[in-house]
């Protein structure tokens, strides 16, 4: 790979101003975009990468990593096509699960600020979340491989901090498997999806029984009650709305006001240091 691909990605990142990307700028700066531990972050990857990447000492990243880095770069269209062009990969086509957040989504998630909230692709991959959603739900660790996928992580994942009965995970397992088969035939060559259900399907047996009964189980607004460590229990509203055109899904959380549960999602809120929109996928 030429520096061709570095020397974009600097000059992108120059142009990116830390406060439209929900970070706040501290200390002297030199510049005014992002700096590499910024963009870094945005990313979903390490610094010290970034700047093998910018400096031509790393080659060959894959197509995750580029799409990660031009979501955080808030590139256009045709400008991530061209950084898959110089990575010396082939622009996702109509045939991949779309992973590109437009500006008015980046704007969405800014503008909620005391609201838990968060974006998935169709095949339910965390593909950005505001400090308030990962304060609320917790950190999940960069895993690689499908480790930051909603539905693998309900599969094959530790328990996290939603309360749940069986049935109430029983039905949101099968929804989600339904969620996946209806995007299966969608994007069927996808090598991503498919390698996400076939290692659904090898280890997780209650995904391949839900997968194998063909189950349709539609999403539905549900009300969690969410076991935090520092706030105790918050009972919340969550509710999952979709990005026409995109394929993307929102999942939002609120509280009915008034309540002892919006009091302890108020105070969870000023613990909240927003210093960036966490990005995935890499």
């Amino acid at each position: 790979m030429s520096n061709d691909f570095g020397d974009a990605v600097r000059r992108w990142r120059d142009r990116v101003a830390p406060e439209s990307a929900g970070l706040t700028a501290v200390g002297q700066r030199r510049a005014a975009g992002l700096r590499r531990e910024e963009l870094a972050l945005l990313a979903g990857i390490s610094a010290d990468y970034v700047t093998r990447l910018e400096q031509g000492r790393a080659s060959h990243p894959s197509d995750q990593v580029v799409d990660a880095l031009a979501r955080a770069l808030r590139l256009s269209g045709t400008e991530r096509e061209h950084l898959f062009r110089l990575a010396g990969l082939a622009p996702p086509g109509r045939d991949r699960v779309p992973g590109t957040l437009t500006p008015s989504v980046h704007r969405l998630l800014e503008r909620l600020t005391g609201t838990p909230v968060a974006v998935f692709d169709a095949a339910w991959t965390l593909l950005l979340a505001n400090p308030l959603y990962t304060a609320l739900l917790g950190e999940r660790p960069r895993w690689r491989g499908h480790g930051r996928n909603g539905a693998w992580w309900t599969f094959l994942g530790p328990d996290g901090r939603v309360r749940q009965s069986p049935e109430e995970r029983r039905a949101m397992k099968a929804a989600l498997a339904a969620d996946l088969r209806a995007t299966a035939s969608r994007y069927p060559t996808d090598p991503v999806l498919h390698a996400l259900i076939d290692e659904l399907r090898a280890e997780s047996p209650e995904f391949a029984e839900l997968w194998a009964s063909g189950t349709v189980e539609p999403h539905e607004a549900a009300r969690k009650t969410v076991d935090h460590p520092d706030v105790g229990p918050l009972t919340l509203d969550c509710d999952i709305l979709t990005v026409a055109g995109d394929d993307l899904r929102v999942m939002v959380y609120t509280a009915e006001p008034g309540t002892p549960d919006a009091d302890a999602l108020a105070l969870l809120a000023t613990r909240v240091v927003p210093e960036l929109l966490v990005s995935s996928r890499a």
